[in-house]
């Protein structure tokens, strides 16, 4: 991700210029209001995850930034943006529709039609420009949801909201390949979530919808680890699918259901045993799931080559 611009590093008399070449020409065509006499403060970053356009805006200095009707012509890229509240409360208007949105809630806009985005105080947002030939659903659709918030709950929302901050904070310490996958499954979440709302999940390709679902089984799995008792009957049923439904999800993956739980065991346990300490490796392996010491021990060497008690010794010596 670069840095746009970062007001410290710029003298006073030329931050509200700066700043404002950088929204209206880089980030738009925009038009930004702004007291001339506040004391602005701020940063812009962007980059790209694949297709997929991330930016962050932080500021402490109330200001607004329109599209307008006549910045709107035949040249402009066709995108959906995604503007995820991280910190503060920004105002999005679209449509005649407008909304607060509260930490930890995204909304979707679309870029081809006027909008406005106001900064009443402090925010800090992450902002994502999706091609909209790519989100896989009706454009007339996704204008009924425009400037809404997307429920973040549970569903595809809830799933989206921790990518997106992930994304947003990470994306330029991927590989191409993972890069190219996450802006995949941000889409495909995004659209999900777009779709939930709408009520027109049917409509999204098949293979979208496999991914998304595959994403909910990953989550289900991540949040119950600790449940010995974990199989896919329990995860078919939370899922609201069948178990032989949900054997098939699992085969792009060259998996199967039992082998990804216990791996996902396995790198949990991993992951503590790294940290050193003093508590009972089989205390850990029981948190998540492996209450036969013996079992878990078997199970670790075959994957990393050690028994977990020579994994932590060797993991404090580095």
């Amino acid at each position: 991700m670069g840095v746009l611009i970062r007001t410290s590093e710029l003298p006073a008399a030329r931050r509200h210029e700066v700043w404002r070449s950088v929204v209206c020409d880089t980030l738009g065509p925009l038009d930004l209001r702004i007291d001339p006499d506040a004391p602005l403060r701020g940063e812009i970053e962007v980059g790209r995850l694949g297709p997929v356009g991330v930016g962050t805006v932080r500021t402490s200095t109330p200001h607004s930034v329109h599209r307008t009707a006549g910045q709107i012509g035949q040249g402009n890229p066709e995108i959906y943006r995604v503007v995820l509240a991280l910190s503060g409360s920004p105002r999005l208007a679209q449509a005649g529709r407008a909304t607060q949105l509260s930490r930890g809630e995204f909304a979707i806009y679309d870029f081809t039609r006027p909008y406005e985005l106001a900064y009443d105080s402090a925010v800090r947002l992450a902002v994502f420009s999706l091609p909209r030939d790519l989100l896989a659903l009706p454009v007339d659709a996704v204008a009924t949801l425009a400037a809404a918030p997307i429920g973040t709950e549970s569903g595809a929302g809830a799933l989206a909201v921790p990518l997106l901050r992930r994304v947003a904070a990470d994306h330029a310490t991927y590989s191409p390949a993972s890069a190219a996958r996450l802006s995949a499954v941000v889409m495909d979440l995004v659209g999900a979530a777009v779709a939930e709302r709408l009520e027109l999940t049917r409509t999204l390709p098949e293979d979208s919808r496999q991914r998304t679902l595959l994403l909910r089984v990953h989550a289900f799995i991540e949040e119950h680890l600790g449940d010995a008792e974990l199989d896919p009957a329990t995860i078919a049923a939370a899922c609201h699918i069948s178990v032989r439904y949900l054997h098939r999800l699992f085969e792009p993956e060259q998996t199967t259901v039992a082998a990804w739980i216990r791996q996902r065991r396995l790198e949990r346990c991993r992951a503590e045993l790294t940290r050193g300490g003093t508590e009972p490796v089989s205390a850990i392996a029981a948190r998540y799931g492996l209450p036969d010491a013996a079992h878990f021990s078997r199970l670790f060497r075959r994957a990393y080559g050690m028994s977990p008690a020579e994994y932590r010794r060797a993991s404090e010596v580095r």
